[in-house]
């Protein structure tokens, strides 16, 4: 960091500063920005690419008044700089440092904690609508990517606020990418848009022209409107935001800080809604990315890195346990990415959709194998659910893989289109359970509880690598839909031969015991076989049984762990409410007349997990080895503690 950064803190600095050295501004943020991220990791290509945008916005409003809504949140890293965040940028996505996102909850300048697309443009028409309401006269604005514009509600508040006749900037960051290539018809219809920029200027021209001529400008003026409006639709750009009710601007060069500045100030005072289409380069001064802007998208941490403070969360060392277990360890997604490859190509009726996230799903592996066979929906989740549906209908196979926490925005298409109609989609739920360092909003702690209520879905968790494998094939072999849930990191490979094969609604005991049992759903499988170890170091014998199920439960595997053992303890990455141990008692109560064991449920408390590493997140919530092991010594206490009372109370003299 050096030059005129080192003087900026504040937007109110910002203002200062002399407008033609914001562009050498914009660089050092740049330099900055790959020095900070390149050491903790985090989202680095759309945030390089919009320096000029914010610098732009930040110098021209007061957004202590104003409000700034950034959709996804993405860029959002050169506009937390400027507000009073530069020296913490070094504890970026990590245990009690800054979010990778805006979170409002971390700053004023943050209106919204955002994390997934589309929503701007609602958020912000719903301040401005109530300003108009109150009375307040302060500028709001919208930063929307144009993947993030392919979201249908992103539409829906375009044609919204142009009934409303309410004050309200849009600004479209068209980089022509989200986190894959942008797709879809609108990618389609910018792309023609980009090359038609003088459509503005010529309107502008036209009407000053014929409004100057005296006495009979002004109605032929008026008699070429119509004309004018039907030859936009084939010449103009933004034809189409026009007719949703909003006035349009552009295309403007991202990057030429002088165009932008003169843009807002001419727009700042116009009414209704109004779209400024600004053209920018994603991942703009990060090395290797001119020609591949997903390359850019984000960045591994690098604490060898110099320049900042070398405090970037790692994940602590694995504990393998003694045999039958692995050493082989490699990413849940990877696993996921090869194994449907493998269904690919023994079931040419096998196809993927994911939304927006090839890469991070797996998907892309399986494109470049089968890309007649694969479908990119764009951001919208929404969409990618009901297309599934219809491909499940004409007789195909659809994966449909999604993030847990993007997979709640097609909820209803879950419910109305896939499970209702009874159709054969397979979800593979990636980043399932605590994410770490994206934060709240990426968390994935929801998806038992909001998929379990709706009949009809059979869920189902891998404990290892292999058998993720295991679970697609099953899920494929099942024709009915289903859901399988791994989470963000690496798998290991537990059992090395002797996998009993995936039975509907059946669990596998790993571990035999005497004293208690832990019921492990999916990754904490591992921690519990640790715990277990653990425990027997210290004479204490626990049974390990892995779940796999989590609909239909192993109702024959809760009945023999209730006549066996006085404690059990369930163990999912979930949050507890309406999750995994939840579905357990339920189990449990439902067997009818028997003994009842005491249950300690492990699982994420009912409140929302901010940014850290996963370990350290799990350390924290007790979901790790020693988490659980001291779990079972608290409930093994507790129960000899009970005995003890109720022994004195039996006996004649106590």
């Amino acid at each position: 960091m050096a030059g005129i950064l080192d003087s900026i803190s504040w937007p109110e600095d910002l203002k200062k500063v002399d407008r033609a050295d914001l562009p050498q501004l914009a660089e050092e943020i740049r330099e900055y920005i790959l020095e900070v991220v390149g050491t903790t990791g985090g989202h680095l290509g759309s945030g390089m690419g919009a320096v000029e945008l914010t610098l732009a916005l930040h110098y021209l409003f007061d957004f202590r008044e104003d409000r700034l809504i950034f959709d996804v949140g993405h860029q959002c890293y050169p506009h937390k700089i400027l507000t009073g965040r530069k020296e913490q940028m070094w504890t970026l996505r990590q245990k009690g440092g800054l979010s990778g996102f805006t979170n409002r909850f971390e700053s004023p300048y943050d209106v919204y904690t955002m994390g997934h697309a589309g929503t701007a443009i609602s958020t912000a028409l719903g301040i401005a609508k109530g300003d108009q309401i109150r009375g307040r006269k302060r500028k709001v604005v919208a930063v929307v990517g144009d993947a993030a514009f392919g979201c249908g509600v992103a539409f829906e508040a375009m044609n919204h606020g142009g009934a409303e006749e309410t004050d309200l900037l849009v600004v479209l960051n068209d980089n022509n990418w989200s986190i894959s290539k942008t797709v879809g018809a609108l990618s389609s219809y910018l792309s023609k848009v980009r090359a038609g920029a003088l459509y503005q200027k010529a309107k502008k021209a036209v009407h000053q022209l014929l409004q100057s001529v005296p006495l009979v400008g002004e109605k032929i003026d008026r008699g070429l409107i119509d004309g004018l409006e039907l030859l936009k639709t084939t010449i103009a750009p933004g034809h189409i935001f026009e007719a949703l009710g909003s006035e349009y601007f552009g295309p403007i060069d991202g990057h030429d800080l002088d165009s932008l500045i003169d843009t807002f100030q001419q727009v700042n005072d116009l009414p209704g809604v109004v779209l400024c289409h600004v053209k920018t380069q994603k991942g703009k001064g990060v090395p290797g990315s001119e020609n591949r802007p997903d390359r850019a998208h984000a960045a591994k941490p690098n604490p060898i890195k110099k320049g900042g403070p070398r405090t970037a969360a790692t994940e602590p060392p694995v504990v393998i346990p003694s045999k039958p277990r692995s050493t082989q360890r490699k990413a849940w997604t990877g696993w996921f990415s090869q194994a449907l490859i493998e269904e690919g190509k023994k079931d040419e009726r096998v196809v993927a959709i994911t939304a927006a996230m090839p890469e991070g799903t797996g998907v892309a592996a399986f494109q470049e194998v089968f890309p007649g066979r694969c479908f990119d929906a764009g951001i919208a989740e929404q969409h990618a659910i009901a297309f599934a549906s219809g491909l499940a209908d004409s007789g195909l196979k659809p994966v449909v893989a999604i993030y847990s926490t993007f997979l709640q925005r097609g909820y209803d298409q879950i419910f109305q289109e896939v499970l209702l109609q009874d159709l054969p989609v397979v979800f593979a739920l990636d980043r399932a359970g605590v994410v770490g360092e994206d934060g709240a909003t990426h968390n994935g702690i929801f998806d038992l509880a909001y998929l379990g209520t709706i009949p009809g879905i059979v869920l189902m968790a891998p404990m290892d690598g292999v058998e993720v494998g295991m679970m697609l094939d099953f899920a494929l072999r099942l024709g009915k839909p289903a859901a399988l849930r791994f989470p963000r990191g690496t798998a290991p490979e537990l059992l090395s031969a002797d996998r009993p094969p995936i039975e509907l609604g059946k669990s596998q005991t790993l571990r035999e015991g005497k004293e208690l049992a832990f019921v492990a759903y999916g990754s904490e499988v591992e921690p519990a076989l640790e715990a277990a170890e653990m425990l027997q170091r210290q004479g204490i014998s626990a049974e390990v049984v892995n779940a796999r199920f989590a609909k239909p439960f192993d109702e024959e595997m809760v009945d023999d762990l209730r006549r066996r053992f006085p404690l059990v303890l369930t163990i999912a990455d979930h949050a507890r409410c309406s999750g995994f141990g939840s579905m357990f008692l339920q189990c449990l109560h439902g067997l009818g007349p028997g003994p009842l064991p005491r249950v300690r449920i492990l699982e994420i408390p009912d409140a929302f997990q901010e940014h850290a590493s996963r370990a350290e997140l799990l350390q924290d919530l007790g979901l790790d080895a020693e988490g659980i092991a001291r779990a079972a010594q608290e409930e093994l206490r507790g129960l000899e503690v009970q005995h003890h009372f109720v022994s004195r109370l039996r006996r004649p003299n106590a």
